[in-house]
Parts: structure tokens; C-alpha cells; sequence
């Protein structure tokens, strides 16, 4: 590497003035350079200088710094100071002398600089932002970075210039920026195929080789660079099974098998060994990968044997027939859901396979297609690492299959440029030889042939039966491919793109054939489909004129093709039936095939540096000589964007050497010589011949690579950095040292070696490319639409029609979230070389400019202020701002690709799983072209207003969370005394309610809702006095409310959180009166622990209400002077401060509950009383809604009858919709004891006893709203004039002790370290509330099999139930009437997970029409780390008529059986909470445990025990709640006895 950026070395020597180095702390001064502007007065701020040693001058080792701060205080000061770490890692010696001088920007200019980042989310809005904020900035290798106004922070990895890496240099507009995360997803796929147990030539298995080997070094690498990404190890296999029809298979093994091309049988497993983790040393997983190898093919190949059924044999597949696609799509359905379960450490996506194969894969042409464009629609990463030898030809290649079984087939292959290739190697050596075998010989005939597998054609072809492949010597395919390469002509281009419609690519197809013929009426419809070409790849290029031509001419086409090559006209003899227009890749020699340039192909180019040939470079391919600097490009370019002029654009005259040339005359393609060497400029050219500009591509690439731009060449070997002699020149300097190859390797040979920068700081997909369609291809192939934007007329409207005002987005503001929101969803901006005014001649003949009309048939627009142009697969956006009106113009394809679905089963066995279990899986291309653009950009221009709420299809990000207790004895028990049961949480009788609601209303108004109190009385919640509130209040929390003179822009964020409506008791199934239920706590009065709570219930201090108590109103004091009181500005029940849109006077329910409870005897009710008030219209509610009954929680309510003429009235907004857009209001349930008194409960188990009571918590969310939606102000304080964030919050509409309350921050218009900042504060403010925590959960957590949003790789665990341990052998419940027992068997599991502290969690009901579907009921643990689902349904738990899904989670876990009219196993399904933080989630170590248990192992472990009855704990618990019972009754029956007497 060169250090520093070399700028003009050979100046002229003249005296240079020197000056004295000094170095500074970060503590001084944060500027890099700090000097007197007295002593240079020739520079100013912004400037860049470079500085160096005198002695250094002709090296080239200079540092560049730019000037932000002067040292305007000591005026004295003398010499420069730089930071003291900088200066020593450009060597620059303290107190010495250096050369400090000027230099343009534009001569140290970079090509492309990398940037790092770790433990942060950093979303393609935010790099945009980025990239302009370092824009005109100098930075140096390693220099952090801090974007404060975004809350990033950022490292410079690399930087490139001219083909060389650079450590200094200067960020222009031109410059790419690629970032690198070094906290990524990762998903690492091992191939577990047959190759795997086979020996490589230095004796390992390529398993060895690959754990050992790459595994081992790609973990050291990951720690030695300080990575922290988050992994999921998967072992994968496919197994075929030797049958001929379903029939030969038992029933048990019939629910997951598959069908390929061949009708060969075959199944798929996944065996997850790590998911989710993140370990500061991957290397202690290898023990663990090793363990599985031993066993997984035996496990695998074993799988369905059982006892006396016979199965077919089952065989490991190779790597190349494996399921390689399948993979990819399967982190696919997993990575593009990114923005469900949104977490704020990590950024960006990669899946690695880890394949012994050699890069050949076999798979199906639509499932290639599919993978294709998911990659790259999605920008996800997809590298593939073989550990076996490169083959002698290009890969990776993807053959497809062959379902055309007549004898003129021929194979068809594909190169993919969307995987990233890399070989591994090992260091061993043969002390013998260095030579290293590349093919692999195949297995011997006769082992072959004897092999029942075989079928007879695979007998021939290893027998080389020749009679069945004459064909292959009947045409000249070399011959062929020189005809099928030849330039388009230019009227047949044009005929097919107006006549053939619908056929959009360039490819002469079924229908060019019959045209060019005029044989429309001879292919009738039984002959298209056997006729039909199907595209290997859209984008590969094909000539048409010499094929074609001929065809016209001629019924013989092979006898056609060799006359036009008389060298090769004695070996075509007979004509074989091959399908016109087909254009085969020769995989031994793929350069000859150049492929269209299309936004696809350029969409990752923008990582890759420039190397010395000036193309783009993949840095892990290595040369022995530089191959041509061969770079096909468009001589007669069109592109409106990127030419100077369109020579279409001009009357051209007769003898005008244009006229003769076709449109497509681009095809004879020029090279450019790009060997000029590095000048003392850096954006210094030559003349020596013509230089492409870094922004336009060529109107071609090659076929192979990912770049497109280097040559692949046949004479390509694997070599070893440490066992050949003679040293190997890389394409560019990189850290890989002494890369060699052997003597016999020739020139221009490719090495590839592993791309260890991909696999250990992924790249994210660029925020730029450099590809826009020519104006012939806009017309012909897009359809075109636009519509218009007026911020200010639209703002205006709403502003005035909005009961609570926001400072409205500007037109300025508007455009770039425009932008930012279509680079947040994958688009890129497409970066271009400005366009050049058109000359009024021809350069070529003279002739005058044409007056014709636009191309696309639009008036020529007026004068554009800003423009961009963004693509995102073959979609593309222009947005234009004319003053105040904003254009989005979209280009949509005229023929989109039909919409693909593959239905996909497997079989997957994840971490604490005990078998593989059934899954499925749909694979689908997203129609990019269906996006709501318009939606989106009109909620963006309104802010957000309630007319345009957020909707699925926009993708919007969310965080869900859920608010739980915390501090639970069991919790300290289990963790700390080590309790080896851990169904001890409904030991510990202790009745906190009061302190939970207190705890909970204190989050809300305070924290959430950013209220402030007339501080006249102490707090509800807190013993302190007024400045420890008020403190609290205006902490430099991000959700610190600005002063209410910044209009309702403070009004920020309150986010709402929702909660079901949950009735105050559960309703009885007779009209018998039924005793009130606290519901607050889920543990069941089964428990002995229960009559102790209860007892407590009835001593509970009723006068701890937080309330200055000095009045006692009178028992029969009426309305008005209880109303009065409640007004009393000091002992009254206490308004909040003044707050825009709240009316004053304001008061929460709640509060006025306890207040009356403190001041009225127990025989009347408060809440009675309150509603009676707001009847009398002497309060209402906040909002001006008379209808709006008294909810007790935090509702707020105001004073109605008040002086309006005071000076600080305010009145309400009389919107309810509005008001509650602006604030969180909770209704608290199952705490009316606080208020009022109640009877105590009876000590029965809710499963046994006579009416039980329904599951409330559900059946009342049937008819109320369980969730509600409010506005949400992201940054609160508006520290960055940058851009105006905001989001939404979805919260439970109640909140009831013992249940989950649910949180979900939604928004698209918000940067995600804002975000981050924001919730990460409500986490601490919960953490300070004594009760509570707030955990992030995913949003699907059960991520059942067969679900739309599920993870593929992630299920359930089923825990069945033991019901048999009655010693009387009955059924359960057998006392009771077959209708309720569904219900009681739902209690009693209920019961059991509140022994284990679960609580329950309020869900949406799921909408379906099967009404025999059975219902789901979803559980949390109060340590949030698991989760639980119970399935009940009618009719003894089974499923009538079950839908396609719920058959398949039947067989998946509830016992594996395609026949649903048995009752299905009771059980739970039991899931982990993968949002927890990795630490947190290891944190919980019980103490002195060998190699510390994890508590969350334990808990699922001894729940699993106590379920099957181990040490009959389950049958000890069932029969201690039917002595409960048997107790209750005979208490009441000498209750009813007394009462007689």
C-alpha cells in the first residue's frame, strides 16, 4: 500500500517554507489541524494540505488534512499542530520540520472510498445523507467519523484512486461510497452432499477442509477485525429415494416428498446448528459442528426407518444435483422481511454456501429466475465458497435441466453474476509434486453400471453407448456460434421491437422464426409448446442476421450454416431438428458472449474498485500477466442521458458515413486501453486514446463475473499462497501476500482465490449505478407515467383542516424524503456524466439538427431546479423540482415478467428440537411495479396525516415490544439459589397491583405522553417532592418536550400504547350471580399460595393514594360539592400544566377514582359518581366529546364548568379523532378493588369449578378495539434542520396487572439511530419504574410451519400434555358436561403456565372463514426470553373441516399424521424470543451449574418434565386442586348451614 495520495512529486526545487510540527489530544481541540491564520494567510477554511517530510518528498508518503479550525486564541502561536494519532500513523515526528503546502481538491480526488461501521442499523436513507454530509472532505485511512446530526459513527477502511489504494485523499461529488457493516446477518450454509466424506489429494475430507480449513480462518478473521455479526449455522442435504411411484413409500414418510424433472423421489433436511448467536470467538462452535458430522448422514439417510416397515433406499445427492437454490431462497424469505423485526445493531445481509462441489450446480430454469431476481431486487449478498478444486472452466454455472428428452436437445447453461465466488485452498504441501488435479475422475463403469439407480440412459452414456449420441457429430457447432454472434442487422432489429411485442428481449424466439418465415399458419398450438425457447438468461445478447437469413433461403439450416464456413462444409451431412434462435453458452470459453448492460447487471458494480486497467475489479482474482484491458463499449451510444449528442437527433447528409451504419452497429465492439500509468494527477488523462468516464458504463459486459468487466480466460488454476515458488503479480496491491502460482502457469491465468473482505465486512447494496435506458428503449419497452406534487398547496389545505398544527414539510423537504424513501426501499440513485449541449450540426457531415418532438412524446420541460434518477430492477423513477411543484415520472416495464410462486416443503430440525419436522415454504417474485408510490409520496407531502395511514403494502418499519413485571422472586430463586423446579412462580402470594398501575401511569403521563402537573400536591407515585419530578420531567432524555412556543411540533411524540379492552369480570355461563375475579394475576386459585393473596386482598391499605387527605367529604354529600372539592387548586385531585391541545383543567380518571375512594365512604361507588358528573356536563372528556363515557385508566378528562374568560383557559379541540391521533390513552381492567370494595374471590380452580369463567381477555376483545394507532415525533427537540422525522405508535387500548402490554413503533420517515435513541430511552424510564420492563419481541414468535411470514428456518416445539395420570384412569374432567371441557382443559393448561410464569398476551383475531378453526391463545414469559401457544378448538379438540396450513402444523407438532379426525395430541407449542439481545439472553446463567445452565434451557427442560408427569408432579398438582375444591364446597356448605340457623 502507498501511503498518502500522490500529488506533484516532481515540482520544481525552489526554497518550500517549513514549519514546525506540534501534536495535539482530541481533549484540545477536535480538529485534525490546528494553526495560526496569522502565520498562513493564504489558506481558509476548507482548503486542503498536504504534509510531509522534506526528506519524504520523492517517496510519496504524504498526509492530506483539510482546514476546519483556526487557533483564533493564541495569536502567537507558531508551527501546526496535528492530532497526536494521526501524526503517528503517517510517521510525522513531533517538534520537526515539515512541508505543509496547498493542493487542489481535484488532483486528490478518490475514485471510491470504504466505509465501516459496527453495532449500529444504519438504514440507505441514512447513507445517502452520509454520503453527502462527507462530500468535499478529506479523510485518511482509519479516520472515525461522527455524524452527530444522524447519531452515526463510522471508520474509513479503504480508499482507491486511479487502480491504487491510497491512505489519504478528498470525497467529491464523483466519489463511491460502498459501506461495509461489521455487525451483519449471517447466514453460513454448509452442503452436507456426498462429497463431502470424500478425501481431497492431501488426504482431509472436504468436510475437514471446510470446517477446519475456511471455518477456522474466516472466525479468526471475523475476530481479529472485531466483527459481531449475528449467525445462523445450517447443515443442508438433499436425500433421493430409489422408487418408482408414491407407492413403494409407508404413509410416514409420504407428507414431504418431492418429485424432480427425472421422477426421481427425493426429500430435503436442514439441520440448524446455531441460530441467532453472536459469540465474541466463533471458534468454540467448530467442536459442535464436528459433533454433527459424525451422525448427520446416518440420521439423515436413517430417517424413516422403523421396525418392520420396509422403506427405499435413500442416497446422498451430489453437490451439484443438492438444494443450492433452495437455500438462497430460503434466506430470502427471511432477509426480505427486514423491516418486521427491525433491530437497531445490526445492518446488512449475507448468505455464504460452503459447497465441496466445484461451483456446477443443476437446477430449474423458473427457480433460477426466481432466485435471480429476488437477490438482486432485495440487495442482498449471496457468496459461494467451494473448498473443492477449480474446475477448467468458468464458474459458478448453473446447467439446467433438461426436460427435452429428444436426441437434438442440448444442455443449456447459465452464469450467474449474482453470486460471488471464492475457492479455498489449504497450505499443505506434497513434498512430490506441486501439481494439483482438477477434474474429477467420475465413479467406475462397473460400480456404475450394477447400480439399481442407474437408469438405462446413464448406463449408456457411462458405456459411451455412441448409437445415442450421433447427433453430436451431425452439426458444427463452432460454425453455429460464429453465425449466432453476429451483429443484429439494423432493420431486423427494428421490425422485432414494433411487430414482436411481446416478446421483450433482443433473443429471436418461436415468433421472430415464423415471421421471418411467414409460417404463422403452420404452427399451430400443439407445436408452440415443444417449439417455445425458453431463456437461459434475459439478458445475454444474441445475433440474428446470418441464422435467420438463412432460414429464408434455405430448408437445410445446418447445410446453411457450414456454406458460410467452406472449412467445415464436408462435416455437415444431415439436418437435425434444432430449435431456431438458440444461442448456447460455451462455459470453456464464455468470453465470446457479451450480455446487454441492464440495470441488474450494474446494480453491485459500484462496490468494486478501479483497478490499474481502469475496470472494475473483484480484489480476490489474481493474474500472472494483466489480461487485455478489454472493456466493450457503445461507439454510437443513444443514451440521453450520458452522450453528448444523438446522432438520430440530425438530418444527415448523403454522403454521411452514418447513414450506413446500423442502430445496433455497437456490436462490433472497440477496446480501451487502460495501460496508461498512474501521473502525478490523479484525474490526469491521456490522449493516447479515448477515456470512459467512471459514471458511464458500457453498452455491454462479458457473461462471467461479477463486474462484467474482467475477461474471464481459459487457463485458470487454484493456487496456494504458500506452497508454489514463483510469485504471482495480483491485479492490485491487497494485504494478500506472496500469492504465487507454479511455472507451468502461463500468462493472463485467473486465479481466484476467497473474497474474505465479503465474508467478513459484507458490502451493502450501493446507493448508486450508472445505468439508464436509451430513449429507443424507454419508447419501445416502458410504459410511462407521472403525476405532480404541490407541498405548499396541499400543507396548506391540511393545515388549516387539522385541529392540532405542525410546522408543514417545505417543497425542499418534501422532494428529498422523496428521494430518501425510494432509496430506503432498494432503489439507487442512477449517477451519470452531465449531459453535454447538443452542437447544432453533425460533427460528421454538417447537417442540421431535426425540429422534431421528444422521443417519449412529452412537451419539453420547463427549466429544472433539482433532478434524480433512481432504478431499482427494471423500474425507474425521475423526480424533478420546479420551483414549488415536484414531478415523478416512473417507467414501468411494458411486458413485466409474469409472477412466479414455488411450492417448497423440507424438513428442518432446529436447536432444542428432538426430530425433523415438516415445513413449507412458497418462493415468489415480488412485482416491484405495484409499489403505491403515489400513496406513499402524498403521506410523506401531508406528514403523516391521518388521511393516508401507513399500510402493509408500503413496508413500513416496525418495533414491537412488550411491557412486563420484572423482578420476580422465582426468577431470583431458579437464577441465584439454583431451584431445580422452576414451576415456583405462583409461590410468592404478593399482591403489587396498586404499585404495577402506579408504576405503569407513571411511564405514560411522564415518559410516553411528556405531561407536566401543577406541582401543588405530592405525586401519586412517589413520596419525593416537587423537584425530583420536575427534574425527571427535563431530563436530557430524547423525549424531553420542548417549550410549548414551538407550536405542536412538541407535542411530539407521545406514542400510544395500546391495549385490549379486558372486562372487569369474566362473564358466568349461567345468570347465577358469580363472584368477581381479579384477573390481575393469571396464577390460578388452585394453588394453596392463593388463599395467602387473598387474604392480603382484603387487608390492603385503601388510604395510600399519593392525595393530600386533609378534607373528608360528608356520607351524603351531593354532585356539587363533591365537585367543588375536586376542583380545589390545593387539595382537589390535581390538573396538568398548560400543554397545547389540551383544554385546561385537565385531569386523568384514575386519579379522580382514588380521590374519591380517599373521601367518600365504601358505599358508594366513584365511578358511579363520575359518570353522574359527566352526565350533569360538569366534566367531559378531553377532547370536547360529550358521548365519551368515564373510562378508568388514563384517560383524560377536563372541568367543564370554568371560568372561560380566566386568563389561562383553554378549550378543547372538539376532534376526537384528532385528539386521540395526539395522545396514549390506557384503560385500566381487574383493578376495581382499588377504587372500590369487592368480594373476595373463592378459592376454586377456574377449571374445576361448576361455571367456570371464560377466557375474558379474549372473548372481550371480541366487540372492543384491541389495538390503537397514534402519532408519534421521533426527535422531539428537532436537533437536525436536516430533516423532519416522525413515525406511529400501535398500542393495547388496556392495560390490566398480569398480562402483556404491547408497544409497536411504526415509521418510515425516520432515521433508524433516531429511532434507536427514542425507544432505547422508554426502555431505560421503564427500567427506573420498579415494576416493569420493556423487552423486544419478534412479530411473528411462534413462526409456525406453512406461515406467510414465518422464518423458514425457525419453528415451534411442540410439548405434548399427559392427561392420562388420573389413578382412576378416567378422562379428564368426566364429571363435568362434554360441551365445557374444551374450556377447562384450556384453564388447565393455563393454570400450568402460570405455575411457570407465563402471562398472556392479547392478539388480533386471526380472520377466517372456517369456523372450526381452532383458536390460539399466546403466552410470554415474564422474563420475556419465551414464548407459549395453546391451541383449543370445540368438539374434543378436533378440526372438522381443517385448512391446507392447519393440516400441515398438525402433522409438523401434533404428532406427524395426515389424518385429522383423531384427537390431536394436548400440548403447548413453545418458541424463543430471538429479538432478546444475544448478551442479555446468555446473562441468565444459573449459578453453580456445570458450564452455566442457561435458565431459559432450564425452564424448558423441567416444563417438559412436569408435562409428562415426571415424578408424577403433574397428577401431585391435579390432585392438590381437587382437594382445593373439595375444601371450598364444604366451607360453603357450613356457610349455608349458619346462614339457615
Amino acid at each position: 500500500m502507498q501511503y498518502g495520495t500522490t500529488t506533484q512529486k516532481n515540482f520544481l526545487h525552489k526554497e518550500v517554507k517549513l514549519h514546525k510540527l506540534h501534536t495535539h489530544t482530541k481533549s484540545y481541540s477536535d480538529a485534525d489541524l490546528v494553526l495560526n491564520p496569522k502565520e498562513h494567510p493564504d489558506v481558509k477554511l476548507g482548503d486542503v494540505v498536504e504534509v510531509f517530510h522534506r526528506e519524504d518528498e520523492d517517496c510519496g508518503s504524504r498526509l492530506l488534512l483539510q482546514i476546519t479550525k483556526f487557533n483564533e486564541g493564541d495569536t502567537n502561536y507558531k508551527g501546526i499542530s496535528i492530532e497526536s494519532g494521526i501524526a503517528q500513523q503517517f510517521n510525522l515526528r513531533k517538534y520537526t520540520d515539515v512541508v505543509m503546502r496547498l493542493v487542489n481538491a481535484a488532483d486528490v480526488a478518490l475514485d471510491s472510498i470504504e466505509i465501516t461501521f459496527k453495532d449500529q442499523y444504519m438504514g440507505r436513507s441514512e447513507m445517502w445523507r452520509l454520503k453527502t454530509y462527507l462530500t468535499n472532505t478529506c479523510v485518511y485511512i482509519n479516520k472515525k467519523i461522527d455524524f452527530n446530526d444522524m447519531l452515526i459513527r463510522c471508520q474509513v477502511y479503504e480508499m482507491w484512486s486511479q487502480g491504487e489504494r491510497v491512505s489519504c485523499g478528498v470525497i467529491t461529488e464523483d466519489t463511491k461510497i460502498v459501506f461495509r457493516s461489521s455487525t451483519s446477518m449471517v447466514y453460513l450454509f454448509l452442503q452436507m452432499s456426498s462429497e463431502m466424506w470424500d478425501f481431497n489429494i492431501h488426504g482431509d475430507l472436504y468436510f475437514e477442509k471446510a470446517v477446519n480449513g475456511f471455518l477456522t480462518e474466516l472466525f479468526h478473521k471475523w475476530k481479529k477485525l472485531g466483527c459481531n455479526h449475528e449467525v445462523t449455522i445450517v447443515l443442508f442435504s438433499r436425500t433421493f429415494y430409489a422408487a418408482k411411484s408414491l407407492d413403494e413409500f409407508p404413509e410416514h414418510m409420504r407428507d414431504c416428498l418431492q418429485l424432480d424433472y427425472k421422477g426421481r423421489f427425493y426429500e430435503d433436511f436442514y439441520r440448524v446448528a446455531i441460530q441467532n448467536e453472536r459469540n465474541d470467538d466463533w471458534c468454540t462452535v467448530l467442536a459442535q459442528l464436528r459433533k454433527l458430522f459424525t451422525s448427520y448422514q446416518s440420521t439423515v439417510l436413517r430417517y424413516h426407518e422403523r421396525e418392520g416397515i420396509r422403506i427405499p433406499q435413500a442416497t446422498n445427492s451430489t453437490a451439484a444435483q443438492g438444494n443450492f437454490l433452495e437455500v438462497l431462497n430460503i434466506s430470502l424469505n427471511t432477509f426480505e422481511k427486514h423491516y418486521l423485526d427491525r433491530t437497531f445493531d445490526r445492518t446488512g445481509q449475507l448468505s455464504v454456501v460452503i459447497t465441496p462441489g466445484v461451483g456446477v450446480f443443476e437446477v430449474d430454469r423458473e427457480l433460477t429466475n426466481i432466485t435471480k431476481q429476488r437477490i438482486i431486487d432485495n440487495g442482498v449478498g449471496s457468496d459461494l465458497v467451494c473448498v473443492g478444486e477449480q474446475p477448467l472452466h468458468a464458474v459458478p454455472l448453473l446447467k439446467f435441466h433438461n426436460k427435452d428428452t429428444s436426441l437434438t436437445s442440448a444442455d443449456d447453461y447459465s452464469l450467474p453474476h449474482w453470486i460471488n465466488l471464492s475457492f479455498y485452498s489449504t497450505n499443505k504441501k506434497i513434498a512430490y509434486s506441486n501439481f494439483i488435479p482438477r477434474i474429477k475422475l467420475p465413479p467406475i463403469i462397473a460400480n456404475a453400471t450394477n447400480n439399481e439407480e442407474y437408469d438405462e440412459s446413464e448406463k449408456n452414456f457411462l458405456s459411451c453407448n455412441q448409437s445415442e449420441y450421433l447427433h453430436n457429430s451431425l452439426f458444427d457447432y463452432d460454425a453455429y456460434d460464429e453465425q449466432i454472434f453476429q451483429p443484429l442487422p439494423a432493420q431486423g432489429t427494428c421490425s422485432l421491437q414494433r411487430i414482436i411485442r411481446a416478446k421483450k428481449t433482443s433473443v429471436p424466439s418461436l415468433e421472430t422464426y415464423a415471421y421471418r418465415n411467414n409460417d404463422w399458419d403452420n404452427l399451430t398450438p400443439i407445436k408452440i409448446p415443444s417449439l417455445r425457447r425458453k431463456m437461459s438468461d434475459p439478458d445475454i445478447h444474441h445475433g440474428t442476421s446470418g441464422m435467420l437469413a438463412s432460414l429464408t433461403d434455405t430448408i437445410n439450416l445446418s447445410e446453411s450454416l457450414a456454406s458460410d464456413n467452406k472449412a467445415r462444409r464436408s462435416i455437415v451431412s444431415i439436418a437435425p431438428i434444432v430449435r431456431p434462435g438458440r444461442a448456447l453458452i460455451n462455459p470453456f470459453d464464455p468470453s465470446h458472449v457479451t450480455i446487454k448492460l441492464t440495470s441488474n447487471r450494474r446494480r453491485w458494480t459500484h462496490i468494486f474498485p478501479k483497478g490499474p486497467t481502469g475496470v472494475l475489479i473483484q480484489q480476490h482474482h489474481y493474474q500472472a500477466i494483466p489480461a487485455k484491458p478489454a472493456l466493450p463499449i457503445n461507439n454510437n451510444n443513444e443514451n440521453e442521458y450520458s452522450s453528448g449528442f444523438n446522432s438520430s437527433d440530425y438530418d444527415h447528409t448523403s454522403n454521411c458515413s452514418s447513414l450506413n451504419k446500423s442502430y445496433n452497429s455497437n456490436h462490433s465492439e472497440e477496446k480501451i486501453d487502460f495501460t496508461k500509468k498512474r501521473n502525478n494527477s490523479l484525474l490526469s488523462t491521456t490522449n493516447n486514446g479515448p477515456l470512459i468516464n467512471s459514471a458511464v458504463p458500457p453498452s455491454k459486459s462479458f457473461l462471467w463475473g461479477a463486474t462484467g468487466e474482467q475477461e474471464w480466460t481459459p487457463a485458470i488454476t487454484t493456487v496456494n499462497a504458500m506452497n508454489t515458488r514463483k510469485h504471482l503479480k495480483p491485479i492490485v496491491e491487497t494485504d494478500q501476500k506472496g500469492i504465487t502460482c507454479t511455472d507451468a502457469d502461463g500468462g493472463g491465468k485467473i486465479i481466484i482465490g476467497v473474497d474474505w473482505k465479503s465474508l467478513s465486512i459484507p458490502a451493502c447494496l450501493p446507493i448508486t449505478t450508472d445505468y439508464f435506458p436509451d430513449k429507443r428503449s424507454l419508447h419501445n419497452d416502458f410504459v410511462i407515467s407521472d403525476y405532480t406534487l404541490l407541498p405548499e398547496d396541499v400543507n396548506l389545505d391540511y393545515a388549516n383542516s387539522r385541529a392540532i398544527y405542525r410546522k408543514p414539510l417545505s417543497t425542499e423537504e418534501v422532494f428529498r424524503e422523496i428521494v430518501s424513501q425510494r432509496l430506503a426501499q432498494g432503489f439507487q440513485l442512477i449517477v451519470l456524466e452531465d449531459k453535454v449541449t447538443a452542437p447544432q450540426q453533425a460533427p460528421c457531415c454538417g447537417g442540421l439538427k431535426q425540429k422534431t418532438a421528444s422521443v417519449l412524446g412529452i412537451k419539453p420541460p420547463m427549466e429544472v431546479t433539482k433532478e434524480y434518477l433512481l432504478s431499482i430492477g427494471r423500474i425507474f423513477h425521475k423526480i424533478s423540482l420546479n420551483d414549488s411543484v415536484i414531478t415523478v415520472t416512473g417507467y414501468r416495464p411494458r411486458h413485466p415478467y409474469p409472477p412466479i410462486n414455488v411450492d417448497y416443503r423440507y424438513r428442518f430440525h432446529a436447536p432444542q428440537h428432538e426430530t425433523y419436522e415438516i415445513s413449507g415454504v412458497n418462493f415468489t417474485t415480488e412485482k416491484l411495479e405495484n409499489f403505491n408510490w403515489n400513496y406513499m409520496d402524498h403521506y410523506i407531502c401531508t406528514r403523516g396525516d391521518t388521511d393516508y395511514p401507513l399500510m402493509e403494502n408500503l413496508k413500513y418499519w416496525r418495533y414491537r415490544m412488550y411491557l412486563l413485571p420484572k423482578d420476580n422472586p422465582a426468577m431470583t430463586k431458579i437464577i441465584e439459589l439454583g431451584s431445580q423446579r422452576c414451576d415456583i412462580y405462583t409461590d410468592f402470594p404478593i399482591d403489587n397491583t396498586k404499585q404495577q398501575v402506579d408504576d405503569f401511569l407513571r411511564l405514560v403521563e411522564l415518559h410516553l405522553n411528556k405531561l407536566k402537573r401543577q406541582m401543588i400536591r405530592k405525586t401519586r407515585d412517589s413520596p419525593t417532592v416537587q423537584s425530583h419530578l420536575t427534574r425527571r420531567r427535563h431530563s436530557t432524555s430524547i423525549i424531553s418536550r420542548p417549550p410549548p412556543n414551538q407550536g405542536l411540533t412538541n407535542s411530539p411524540f407521545r406514542e400510544r400504547v395500546g391495549s385490549n379492552r379486558l372486562p372487569e369480570k369474566r362473564p358466568s355461563f349461567t345468570t347465577r350471580p358469580v363472584p368477581k375475579i381479579d384477573r390481575g394475576r393469571i396464577s390460578p386459585a388452585a394453588d394453596a399460595a392463593a388463599i395467602a393473596l387473598n387474604a392480603e386482598l382484603g387487608n390492603r391499605d385503601d388510604q395510600d393514594d399519593g392525595f393530600i387527605a386533609d378534607v373528608k367529604l360528608r356520607p351524603n354529600a351531593n354532585l356539587s360539592e363533591i365537585f367543588e372539592a375536586m376542583k380545589h387548586p390545593v387539595t382537589g385531585v390535581g390538573f396538568f400544566s398548560q400543554t397545547p391541545s389540551l383544554p385546561s383543567c385537565t385531569f386523568i380518571s384514575y386519579d379522580a377514582l382514588l380521590w374519591l375512594k380517599a373521601r367518600l365512604d365504601n358505599t358508594r361507588n366513584p365511578l358511579d359518581i363520575l359518570e353522574a358528573m359527566r352526565k350533569e356536563k360538569m366534566i367531559c372528556h378531553a377532547s370536547g366529546d360529550w358521548n365519551k363515557p368515564i373510562i378508568p385508566g388514563f384517560y383524560l378528562y377536563f372541568v367543564a364548568q370554568q371560568d372561560t374568560t380566566a386568563k389561562d383557559y383553554a378549550k378543547p379541540l372538539n376532534d376526537l379523532s384528532a385528539f386521540e391521533n395526539e395522545w396514549m390513552e390506557v384503560e385500566i381492567q381487574g383493578c376495581n378493588h382499588l377504587w372500590m370494595d369487592e368480594p373476595v374471590p373463592i378459592n376454586v380452580p377456574n377449571f374445576l369449578r361448576d361455571v367456570p369463567t371464560s377466557q375474558t381477555w379474549t372473548e372481550y376483545c371480541l366487540n372492543k378495539k384491541i389495538y390503537r394507532h397514534s402519532h408519534l415525533e421521533i426527535e422531539v427537540n428537532q436537533k437536525s434542520d436536516d430533516r423532519v422525522e416522525w413515525g406511529h405508535v400501535k398500542y393495547h387500548t388496556v392495560n390490566q396487572p398480569g398480562f402483556a402490554f404491547e408497544i409497536v413503533v411504526e415509521w418510515v420517515t425516520s432515521s433508524g439511530p433516531r429511532v434507536s435513541d427514542l425507544i432505547n430511552g422508554w426502555i431505560r424510564k421503564a427500567n427506573q419504574c420498579a415494576s416493569y420492563q420493556l423487552i423486544s419481541v419478534p412479530a411473528d414468535p411462534m413462526a409456525e410451519p406453512f406461515t406467510e411470514k414465518s422464518d423458514p428456518l425457525r419453528g415451534p416445539i411442540f410439548i405434548p400434555l399427559t392427561t392420562n395420570f388420573d389413578e382412576n384412569n378416567g378422562t379428564l374432567f368426566e364429571e363435568f358436561s362434554e360441551d365445557s371441557r374444551a374450556d377447562r382443559m384450556l384453564l388447565f393448561q393455563e393454570a400450568i403456565l402460570a405455575r411457570f410464569g407465563f402471562l398472556p398476551c392479547v392478539l388480533q383475531k386471526k380472520f377466517s372463514f372456517n369456523k372450526d378453526l381452532p383458536k390460539e391463545y399466546q403466552y410470554v414469559h415474564c422474563s420475556g426470553n419465551m414464548f407459549v401457544l395453546i391451541r383449543c378448538s370445540k368438539n374434543n379438540y378436533q378440526i372438522e373441516s381443517p385448512s391446507r396450513q392447519e393440516v400441515n402444523v398438525t402433522r409438523c407438532v401434533y404428532g406427524h399424521t395426515n389424518n385429522t379426525n383423531v384427537p390431536k395430541k394436548v400440548g403447548f407449542l413453545w418458541a424463543w424470543n430471538h429479538m432478546i439481545p444475544n448478551k442479555k439472553w446468555k446473562s441468565l446463567v444459573i449459578n453453580n451449574t456445570h458450564e452455566g445452565e442457561l435458565f431459559q434451557l432450564r425452564m424448558l427442560k423441567d416444563f417438559r418434565e412436569f408435562c409428562s408427569n415426571h415424578d408424577e408432579r403433574l397428577s401431585k398438582f391435579w390432585k392438590n386442586c381437587q382437594e382445593l375444591k373439595r375444601k371450598s364446597i364444604k366451607i360453603e356448605y357450613n356457610n349455608n348451614i349458619n346462614n339457615t340457623e
